[in-house]
């Protein structure tokens, strides 16, 4: 289909034994979605009975400054007819982001208003492609709002902003 490979969840193609990872199996085309992949198909074929798993990508952009995100995007989710909740914490309001001079950009973290589950977050500025991480793990384990009203970040921490992103899409923000 298009030039690529379809597999299944484990990435097992239509001929049972072979597997396709990476590119030919279509976008994103990420070496860390391939390096996944690739996991992903050698656990199987060492346990057929290992149970699926969400398969959640973030992207970053290597930039000045740095760009990265993960799940759906707010007009994705509105197509989807989602409801949603929006919170955004401008980087010029982190001590951390001042004090290292590079305070520009912004951390968005978008919720299912109906359920709070994290569904998008968004983020331009210092060492973003490091912190997006913490989405990641907060999106496999199905964190909610309150999961994440409840997390305690270290300060002084860029990672704070994640914090008042959260805190920001239910009138909460501390700093702003």
């Amino acid at each position: 289909e298009n030039g690529k490979i379809l597999t299944d969840k484990f990435n097992q193609t239509s001929e049972k034994g072979i597997f396709a990872i990476g590119d030919i199996t279509g976008p994103p085309w990420l070496a860390h979605k391939a390096s996944h992949e690739g996991i992903n198909a050698i656990n199987y074929i060492h346990n057929p009975n290992i149970s699926d798993h969400k398969k959640i990508i973030p992207g970053c952009t290597y930039s000045r400054p740095q760009i990265a995100s993960i799940g759906l995007t707010e007009n994705k989710a509105i197509e989807k007819g989602i409801k949603i909740k929006i919170g955004k914490f401008p980087l010029m309001g982190n001590g951390k982001a001042i004090a290292l001079g590079d305070s520009e950009g912004f951390i968005k973290t978008i919720f299912n208003s109906d359920t709070g589950e994290l569904i998008g977050a968004h983020m331009i500025g210092p060492e973003v492609t490091e912190l997006i991480s913490a989405y990641c793990i907060a999106m496999q384990l199905e964190a909610t709002e309150l999961d994440l009203f409840n997390t305690i970040f270290p300060h002084p921490t860029v990672s704070e902003s994640i914090h008042e992103s959260v805190l920001d899409a239910y009138d909460r923000a501390l700093h702003i």
